[in-house]
């Protein structure tokens, strides 16, 4: 460029020199020589420029290239994670046929996410592809998809691939190992668990002294009742110094309060501490579920305020298990006070937690503070469920308002929710309690005509309604229809039919009815 522009600065200084005349005729040929080497100059400053613009192009585009493919991966990443798995595979399909190269981290990110869903027959699909036409699968691939067999609970699947994992010169790795022996041990299916240690130790890979594989395995025993072993794996990691972490002394405890062995885990919580592991959240919630299931509700609520001093917040699992234990148990105005706890601390119960209270309420005829707690929940703007209108049907049906209550019902549709079976048996029950007769058989009616398919609690309250009728021979119709539905049967309206018979003053007809009885279930 430099000797272009030098050439062509030369002749023009040589066009406006004395010796240079255009008007004369002595050098013609100078003025031509002039502009032939201005013309030839600039083309060829015009072809240096192109040139040096095609290499730039060039160049941008490779940077382009370089720079955008592996953005797309955190496309697909993002999309994944964010459930667009549609949008994923649309993006995939489309970087191939426009010829870009998906690399295996992407084909990963994807075959993940359809495995967390459990779209297994588009992930399977996917996975026989990339053996097929590339990229070749790696451990992390066999892991995902294996790791999703087992979320949907198809073991076979996730075993043959395991031991084909060999066959396309893959190793399985510990993690490999990990997934399956806790899904099988999930499953209960622990002579499985322990056959596949066994391959894992002629694969010579020390995963016996792997403190997560011995974890899963002390899990399996104790959920199967073997606590004996599980106590003897643990006493074995120890034995070996294995690396152990709060999940394991979480497992632990967990296990011994599982097996009703809460002295022990207290013991083994006090060497949790001696070791430098602080109780988490899980260890806290163990004690206070395993204390509420025994009603020991003054220990739970110490065990609460523990957690807090030791900088351990309790969370919604914490706050439900006391308030469902005192529900059970039917101190509801304790429960109401763990309540209001939660909502002073800016923690806005889940349905459940509210549903709990509404219930209890219903349950003993306090309609008052029901429709109260209900009000609560809606100005904290949690949305009432089905199970919130349940519980406040029962309790207007307890507090004998059997139309408020099928009220209740109709607003429950306005909200786009729709009764079930424990809806209709309890404005069945319902209406039988209040004398509405034939109330009632309207609700059975309309049910039916609804596709609704009755229980048999369906059946015993239709039954009770029609002994308190004195309406016997239409009683013992439905005791029959119930016996022939293939339902599961129990002693419940046998006894209501029985009992009037013998209220009425009809021995010998309560004998009948019992014969046939014991007829029906040889």
């Amino acid at each position: 460029m430099e000797t272009v522009d030098d050439n062509c600065e030369l002749r023009s200084s040589d066009c406006f020199s004395e010796k240079h005349n255009f008007e004369g005729e002595e050098n013609p040929r100078a003025v031509f020589n002039v502009l032939d080497a201005l013309l030839k100059g600039s083309l060829d400053r015009l072809k240096a420029m192109r040139e040096s613009i095609s290499l730039a192009k060039l160049g941008l585009q490779k940077c382009i290239l370089d720079a955008v493919q592996p953005d797309y991966t955190f496309m697909v990443r993002d999309l994944c994670l964010k459930g667009k798995l549609g949008a994923a595979l649309l993006l995939r399909r489309k970087l191939i046929r426009e010829g870009f190269v998906v690399d295996l981290l992407t084909h990963n990110y994807l075959l993940n996410g359809l495995c967390i869903n459990c779209d297994m027959e588009i992930a399977e699909s996917l996975f026989r592809e990339m053996l097929e036409m590339g990229p070749s699968p790696n451990c992390a691939t066999y892991n995902i998809i294996i790791k999703g067999f087992c979320l949907c609970r198809n073991m076979d699947k996730a075993l043959d691939l395991f031991y084909t994992m060999a066959n396309g010169g893959i190793r399985p790795s510990r993690i490999t190992y990990n997934i399956l022996l806790h899904a099988l041990c999930k499953r209960g299916l622990l002579d499985d668990a322990w056959k596949l240690l066994e391959d894992i130790l002629d694969d010579d890979i020390k995963t016996t002294d792997d403190a997560i594989t011995s974890t899963i395995l002390m899990d399996g025993c104790f959920k199967s009742g073997d606590m004996m072993q599980a106590i003897a794996l643990w006493d074995e990691m120890v034995e070996k110094k294995t690396k152990v972490d709060a999940v394991a002394y979480n497992v632990l405890i967990h296990g011994l309060c599982l097996n009703r062995d809460k002295k022990i885990a207290l013991g083994y919580i006090v060497d949790m501490l001696k070791r430098g592991f602080l109780p988490d959240i899980f260890t806290y919630n163990t004690l206070i579920s395993d204390l509420c299931k025994e009603g020991q509700f003054g220990e739970a609520y110490y065990i609460h305020d523990v957690m807090s001093r030791m900088g351990v917040s309790p969370d919604q699992i914490s706050y439900k298990m006391i308030i469902q234990g005192l529900c059970i148990s039917g101190d509801v105005i304790k429960a109401n006070e763990f309540l209001h706890s939660m909502l002073e601390k800016s923690m806005v119960p889940e349905p459940h937690i509210w549903n709990l209270i509404i219930d209890c309420y219903g349950r003993y005829g306090d309609l008052s503070n029901a429709i109260s707690i209900r009000d609560q929940m809606l100005a904290t703007g949690v949305l009432p469920n089905l199970f919130t209108f349940n519980a406040l049907i029962h309790a207007q049906i307890k507090g004998g308002n059997i139309f408020n209550a099928y009220s209740l019902k109709k607003d429950m549709v306005l909200l786009g929710l729709f009764p079930d079976v424990v809806t209709y048996n309890l404005l069945i029950s319902g209406a039988y309690k209040c004398g509405q007769i034939h109330f009632a058989l309207q609700l059975y009616d309309e049910m039916l005509r609804k596709g609704y398919e009755p229980d048999k609690i369906t059946y015993t309250e239709l039954i009770r309604g029609h002994c308190m009728c004195g309406e016997m021979k239409e009683a013992e119709d439905l005791f029959l229809k119930l016996h022939e539905s293939g339902l599961p049967m129990d002693i419940v309206p046998f006894k209501v039919i029985f009992d009037k018979y013998r209220r009425i003053g009809e021995p010998d007809m309560a004998f009948k009815f019992y014969q046939r009885w014991m007829t029906m279930m040889a």
